[in-house]
């Protein structure tokens, strides 16, 4: 059954990081239900960049690179946040940490959801430069960082950044694949500092790579014949059936 969550979140890592994001943070739930919370984390990890290299060299040219030098300095003071809490504390409070993370996430979608729904209507130019409120790139820098560092959730907090950004489809696939790789690859030296890349989640990450690549090229083939709203959900409650079993188990 172990086995079967983590090809099963592998496989939702690759579909997540070419099509619809939302599902890697289910994925980071799955991992931490079959292992040591803190080495599932490096795990997925490791899992999450071969996903990000997918990402970009298929998104590569999309980027916009004005967003992306506002929001990654910011970041940083939120990676070394969260490297702190990974050393504070035990595997329990840390799986409690994911979960409870992931669910408030749930609620930040739905609430991104609503924005959009609200703002569908208002007329703006797609293909002007985005320019974010200083406050927001430096909140949402460090929460990133923060929530990537100790529970790899980062991925609805950019989201909702690129939303309020209103950065159209395109130009948030490649933003979000050349933040993430960079990030991600910030965040390994870190994790190796805390012993996190042990010889077990070593092997366990070498037999799921080429699963995670598998999910990639499932995420190219159904991005454009799945609809948006009914994947949406979907994700919606797995992830909150996700976070409830790693508050409650």
């Amino acid at each position: 059954m172990e086995w079967v969550l983590l090809v099963g979140a592998a496989l939702l890592i690759g579909v997540a990081k070419t099509s619809f994001g939302g599902l890697a943070s289910l994925s980071v739930a799955m991992v931490a239900l079959t292992m040591p919370a803190k080495e599932s984390t490096a795990a997925v990890l490791l899992l999450l960049i071969t996903g990000d290299i997918v990402a970009v060299l298929r998104y590569r040219k999309a980027a916009d690179w004005k967003l992306l030098r506002g929001l990654i300095p910011a970041v940083i003071p939120g990676l070394l946040l969260g490297a702190w809490f990974l050393s504070l504390v035990d595997d329990l409070v840390l799986k409690r940490s994911i979960g409870a993370l992931l669910l408030i996430f749930v609620l930040i979608q739905l609430a991104t959801k609503v924005f959009v729904r609200q703002h569908a209507r208002a007329p703006h130019d797609e293909t002007a430069d985005a320019k974010p409120h200083r406050a927001l790139t430096l909140t949402a820098g460090v929460t990133a960082g923060f929530t990537t560092m100790a529970a790899n959730a980062a991925g609805p907090v950019m989201a909702l950044y690129l939303q309020l950004a209103r950065v159209e489809k395109l130009r948030f696939l490649g933003t979000g694949a050349w933040y993430f790789l960079i990030i991600n690859i910030a965040k390994t030296p870190l994790t190796a500092s805390l012993g996190l890349f042990t010889p077990e989640v070593l092997r366990t990450a070498a037999f799921l790579v080429p699963v995670v690549l598998l999910g990639t090229l499932g995420g190219i083939a159904i991005i454009g014949k799945v609809p948006q709203r009914a994947f949406d959900i979907i994700t919606l409650i797995t992830s909150i059936i996700a976070a409830g079993a790693l508050i409650i188990l």
